[in-house]
């Protein structure tokens, strides 16, 4: 019973209850990462890691989710994510961690800024 209705105030966060019924088959790429992302914080509960959420989806669905796990980290929540959107962590991101064959960094975004000499 507390599981479901902690399922059931995620889905209201995400805003997907009225899809509740629907086959995960028939979502849109959008609605399906928002059922996922339901899934993992219906699990969390301090650290949330996402591992390229917004690969598949269109640029309008990719900024909705960075939305909405903005809106849960700044409500206490802390978000590790792995992502090929460089420019996109660096807005987003507090902290950057980039590894690469030959390097590794880790600090602020600002300081990701300036050791990449705003080569991003």
């Amino acid at each position: 019973k507390r599981l479901k209705k902690r399922a059931e105030e995620n889905m209201k966060i995400l805003d997907i209850s009225g899809i509740a019924e629907q086959s995960f088959s028939e979502l849109s790429g959008g609605q399906q990462q928002k059922v996922l992302l339901c899934r993992a914080l219906c699990a969390a509960k301090k650290v949330l890691l996402l591992d390229e959420p917004t690969a598949a989806l269109d640029s309008a669905s990719a900024k909705e989710l960075y939305t909405l796990i903005r809106r849960l980290n700044q409500n206490g929540l802390a978000v590790i994510m792995i992502t090929h959107d460089i420019q996109r962590a660096v807005a987003e991101a507090k902290h950057i961690l980039c590894l690469s064959e030959n390097e590794a960094f880790f600090g602020s975004d600002a300081q990701y800024v300036e050791y990449t000499k705003g080569d991003i």
